[in-house]
């Protein structure tokens, strides 16, 4: 049996070999992409997640201001001069934050997140005294939580996340209105109550 005979099979196991390693070199590539997808998938998890946290507890301390400075809806008053402190150490941490949320956030979720900080600070404005009417203040809350609202969409977009949002937090809540009608009150109107935030 000579050579030329044997020179099918030889090609045979060269090309068998040959696909064995490419479709091994394809398979491991595709691997470590999903693995590396993953790992990024959790990385913007975490950074949105601790982003909204972090600036959830900023607004909070506005809010608490804002309620020693006599605005509705907010409980647990904060008195300005030890307030102003805290509220000066969240907004450093929400800037740090902020960072993580450049680098791994998609173009939308970061002008979300943007708008949302922006909301907090206009509602700083009236913590911090720099602002004092009562309608910008219901105003503010509103434009923060329909600012929230819309960083939430973005962000489960970018992860991926099916299904609706979530409902919307837009204040004051249901449950911060009574039906009372006032001697000066149409029949059926509603009135808010004094209830504040919890």
């Amino acid at each position: 049996m000579g050579i030329l005979d044997q020179l099918p099979a030889l090609i045979g196991v060269v090309v068998g070999a040959v696909g064995s390693y490419a479709v091994a070199g394809l398979t491991e590539r595709s691997r470590w992409r999903r693995a590396r997808a993953e790992c990024w998938d959790e990385k913007r998890f975490l950074t949105y997640a601790n982003y909204a946290s972090t600036l959830k507890e900023q607004i909070r301390i506005a809010q608490r201001i804002g309620a020693a400075r006599g605005f509705e809806n907010v409980a647990d008053p904060l008195e300005p001069v030890e307030g102003l402190a805290l509220l000066a150490e969240a907004e450093s941490r929400r800037a740090a934050e902020w960072e993580s949320v450049l680098l791994v956030g998609d173009a939308e979720a970061i002008g979300a997140a943007r708008a949302w900080h922006e909301a907090v600070w206009n509602v700083e404005l009236y913590a911090r005294g720099l602002r004092d009417d009562a309608d910008g203040w219901a105003s503010a809350e509103k434009e923060v939580s329909r600012a929230r609202d819309a960083f939430y969409v973005c962000a489960r977009r970018d992860l991926g996340i099916a299904g609706p949002p979530p409902p919307s937090g837009n204040w004051p809540r249901t449950w911060q209105q009574v039906q009372v009608q006032a001697p000066d009150q149409e029949p059926g109107a509603v009135a808010r109550s004094g209830r504040r935030r919890a």
